[in-house]
C-alpha cells in the first residue's frame, strides 16, 4: 500500500466520522418536534413522485430556462457519481477503474465528459444570473449569496479538476486512451501535457484536488442552504399525497393532557415540517408567485422556511442534548422569528407549494401557527371576532340571520331534504349563495339549469351550516370542527350520497376534509355539472352571430387545490358567443383573488391589494366578460373592476349565469 493510500485512508476516516455526526445531529434535532405525523403509507406512489419530481426534475422545469441550468447540474452530479466512486476506490486502490465494465466504461466516460461540459456552462449561466442579472428573486442576504456562491464555485471546481485528473490519465497512458475509456473533451485537453513527468505531478494535484473538493463540498452541505441536496429527495418522498393533497390535518381537541393546539414553537411542529425547513434552497420560486409577496405585502414563503431552520439551529440542539432553560427558551417561533402581520397575510392559495421543487408545504406551517394564536393564545386581528360570533350563532361568517338562508329559492318551486328526501343530488348552496346579493343570482342560475336539465335535486335549506373552511383557514379549529361535525350528522342522518356545490371552498371541505370526520361523500362542483351537461346535451345552448371577448379566473381552490382546470374553461368554450382568451397567468400558475384563507374578513393594512393586481390583469386580455367559478372570486373581482372604473363595459359573471342566458 502507497503513502498515497495510507494518507486517504485517514482522510476518508475522519471525513466520513464527520459528516456522519452532522447529518446524525439533524436527525436529532427533527426528532424534537412532538407532533405526531406518519409519513410511510403508499411507498410505491412516493417512489414513483420522487421519479418524477427529484430525478425528472418536473417542477423545477415549469420554470423552462432556470429549471434547464439546475436539470443539467443535477444530471451531471448523478452521472458523475461512477468519477467519484471510482477516485473514491483509488484511494485505496490506486489502480482501480471501470475499466472491467466493457462497453458499459464507455458510456460512462462519454457521459460524465459531455455533461461535464454542460455543467460548467450551466455554472457559470447561474452565476451571471444571480450575480450580474441579479434576478430579483435569487436575491437574499449577504450569508446567503456568499453560501450560494461557495457551492457552485466548489461545483465548478470539482468538475474542473475532473477534466484534469482525466487529462492528465490520458497523457500518461501516451495520449492513448485506456480500454473502452472514450473521453474526447479530456482527450483534447491532454495535449496540454508537454511531459510525462508534468501529467504525472498534474495527475496527483487533480485527484487529491478532485477528492478534497468533493469531501469538502459535502461536509459543507449540512451547514448550507444548499442542504436540500442531501434532504430534497425524502422531502418528496415524504410530502402529502394526492388523495390527501392540500387538506388540513385536524387537531385532537378531546385531548385532556394537551398544553397547547397549533404551534408555537419548533418543538410543537411535525418532523415534517422541520424537514421542509432543512429542505429549503431559498430558490425564491414560492415568493415569486405568493399575491401577499407579489403586492407588496410582508409575508414570504422563503422566510417563514427559513426562519423554521434558523429556529431549529438555535433551540434543537439544546432540547435535544436536555437543555430545557435559558435564554434561547424566552423567544418562540412565532412572535420572535415569525411576525405574527405575516401569517395573517396568506390566502393559503397554495401557489408557493405548487411551485416548490422540493414539494414544501408551507400552508400547513402556517395555518398551525395560526391555531396556536387564536386557540392557545387568542391572538388574532380584531376583526375576527364578529367573524368567529357569527359563525357560532348563525352559521355564516356574516351577520345574517340562519333562518333567512333559504329565502333565495323562493317561488322556484325547490324542496329541502327535511320536505323530501328522495332527491337525486343536493344542491349545497353555502353561505354566499344563501346570503350575498349578488351570489344568491348564481344559486338562481344555476337551480335554474338543473331544473332545465331534469335533475331532481333538494337542498338543505335553513339546516345547512358554513363548510368550516373559513375558521379552519384562520386557525380556529374548535369552531370549524363543531361546523363539520353538526354539518356530517344533518348529511348522513338524510342519507346524503351526492353533492353538487358552486363554492369551492365548501366542495374541497366537503369532498376532501369532511373524511377526516366520518363525512363521506361524492361531491363535484358546478362546473363540472354544467360540462357534463352540455356534452350530455340535456343543456342546449344558443347559436350567436356577434361575439364578445371572455377570460376565466381560475379559483385556487377549484384548480391548486382539487385540479379542476378543464370543465370549466369546456363550459365556456361551448358557448357560440364568446372568443375565448386566457391569462397571463392561468391554471396551476393562475394568481389569487386575494379572499382565500379568511383574507376575505381582513383588512389590507400593509402593501397593495391582490384582487387590484389579478383584476388588472383580467382587463388587460381587453375581455368583455371576466368568468369566474367561485363566490369569493366573484365579488374580489367585481370590487377590482370597480377600482378601474370599467364597471360599465365589463361584467364579472359566474359560468352557470353565461350557461343560463345562452341556453335555449
Amino acid at each position: 500500500m502507497e503513502i498515497k493510500n495510507i494518507i486517504f485512508i485517514l482522510v476518508f476516516i475522519a471525513v466520513t466520522v464527520f459528516f456522519v455526526y452532522s447529518c446524525g445531529n439533524l436527525i436529532r434535532y427533527m426528532l424534537v418536534a412532538k407532533k405526531k405525523d406518519d409519513r410511510f403509507d403508499k411507498p410505491w406512489q412516493r417512489i414513483k413522485r420522487v421519479i418524477t419530481i427529484v430525478f425528472g426534475q418536473s417542477k423545477l422545469l415549469r420554470e423552462p430556462l432556470a429549471g434547464g441550468i439546475h436539470f443539467f447540474i443535477f444530471w451531471g452530479f448523478v452521472l458523475f457519481l461512477f468519477v467519484v466512486i471510482e477516485t473514491i476506490i483509488q484511494g485505496f486502490s490506486s489502480p482501480f477503474t471501470w475499466e472491467f465494465l466493457g462497453p458499459l466504461y464507455t458510456v460512462i466516460t462519454s457521459v460524465s465528459d459531455i455533461f461535464g461540459i454542460l455543467v460548467i456552462v450551466s455554472v457559470l449561466f447561474a452565476l451571471f444570473r444571480r450575480f450580474i442579472i441579479k434576478v430579483p428573486r435569487l436575491q437574499l442576504d449577504v450569508k446567503s449569496e456568499i453560501d450560494a456562491a461557495v457551492i457552485l464555485v466548489l461545483i465548478l471546481f470539482i468538475v474542473l479538476s475532473m477534466f484534469g485528473q482525466n487529462a492528465a490519465s490520458i497523457a500518461l497512458n501516451n495520449f492513448q486512451y485506456h480500454n473502452f475509456e472514450l473521453r474526447p473533451v479530456s482527450f483534447a485537453l491532454s495535449s496540454f501535457f508537454s511531459s510525462q513527468d508534468t501529467a504525472s505531478f498534474a495527475f496527483e494535484l487533480f485527484w487529491w484536488s478532485h477528492i478534497l473538493l468533493i469531501f469538502g463540498f459535502l461536509n459543507f452541505l449540512p451547514y448550507s442552504k444548499h442542504l436540500h441536496v442531501l434532504t430534497a429527495a425524502p422531502n418528496v418522498f415524504f410530502a402529502n399525497l394526492d388523495d390527501v393533497r392540500n387538506t388540513l390535518k385536524p387537531l385532537d381537541l378531546e385531548d385532556e393532557d394537551a398544553e397547547y393546539f397549533g404551534a408555537a414553537d419548533i418543538d410543537q411542529l411535525s418532523w415534517k415540517q422541520i424537514l421542509d425547513g432543512y429542505s429549503c434552497t431559498e430558490c425564491g420560486r414560492c415568493d415569486a408567485v405568493c399575491p401577499a409577496n407579489i403586492v407588496g405585502k410582508s409575508l414570504s414563503p422563503r422566510n417563514i422556511l427559513v426562519q423554521i431552520r434558523k429556529r431549529t439551529k438555535d433551540k434543537a440542539q439544546l432540547l435535544a442534548d436536555g437543555i430545557t432553560e435559558g435564554e434561547q427558551f424566552e423567544k418562540t417561533l412565532v412572535h420572535d422569528y415569525i411576525e405574527d402581520k405575516v401569517l395573517w397575510q396568506c390566502t393559503t392559495c397554495m401557489a408557493c407549494v405548487e411551485e416548490c421543487p422540493v414539494m414544501i408545504e408551507h400552508v400547513d406551517s402556517i395555518v398551525d401557527m395560526r391555531r396556536d394564536l387564536v386557540l392557545t393564545e387568542s391572538e388574532f386581528p380584531a376583526s375576527l371576532n364578529n367573524v368567529f360570533k357569527s359563525l357560532e350563532t348563525n352559521f355564516t361568517p356574516w351577520v345574517f340571520n340562519a333562518a333567512d338562508r333559504a329565502n333565495w329559492a323562493e317561488g322556484l318551486g325547490i324542496k329541502t331534504l327535511a320536505e323530501d328526501n328522495n332527491g337525486e343530488i343536493l344542491f349545497w348552496v353555502g353561505c354566499a349563495g344563501s346570503f350575498d346579493d349578488r351570489y344568491k343570482k348564481v344559486s338562481v342560475a344555476f337551480a335554474k339549469l338543473m331544473q332545465k336539465a331534469n335533475i331532481d335535486f333538494r337542498i338543505l335549506g335553513i339546516e345547512e351550516k358554513c363548510n368550516g373552511d373559513t375558521a379552519r383557514r384562520l386557525g380556529n379549529e374548535y369552531l370549524a370542527q363543531m361546523l363539520i361535525t353538526e354539518n356530517i350528522e344533518t348529511l348522513n342522518n338524510y342519507g346524503v350520497k351526492k353533492i353538487v356545490t358552486s363554492c369551492p371552498h365548501c366542495m374541497h371541505s366537503l369532498k376532501n376534509e369532511y373524511k377526516q370526520f366520518g363525512g363521506n361523500f361524492e361531491v363535484m362542483h358546478h362546473t363540472e355539472l354544467i360540462e357534463e351537461l352540455i356534452s350530455d346535451g340535456k343543456i342546449q345552448l344558443k347559436e350567436k352571430g356577434s361575439k364578445e371577448k371572455l377570460t376565466y379566473h381560475d379559483s385556487c381552490y377549484l384548480g391548486r387545490y382539487n385540479n379542476i382546470y378543464d370543465s370549466p374553461r369546456k363550459s365556456l368554450n361551448y358557448l357560440d358567443g364568446f372568443d375565448y382568451v386566457e391569462m397571463e397567468r392561468n391554471k396551476s400558475k393562475g394568481l389569487c383573488c386575494g379572499a382565500g384563507g379568511g383574507r376575505m374578513f381582513l383588512e389590507d393594512e400593509e402593501g397593495g391589494k391582490i384582487n387590484i393586481e389579478r383584476t388588472k390583469e383580467a382587463l388587460e386580455t381587453g375581455a368583455d366578460k371576466i368568468a369566474s367559478a367561485c363566490p369569493f372570486c366573484m365579488t374580489m373581482l367585481t370590487d377590482g373592476v370597480k377600482h378601474f372604473e370599467k364597471s360599465d363595459e365589463v361584467e364579472v359573471k359566474d359560468i352557470a349565469e353565461l350557461v343560463l342566458e345562452n341556453s335555449k
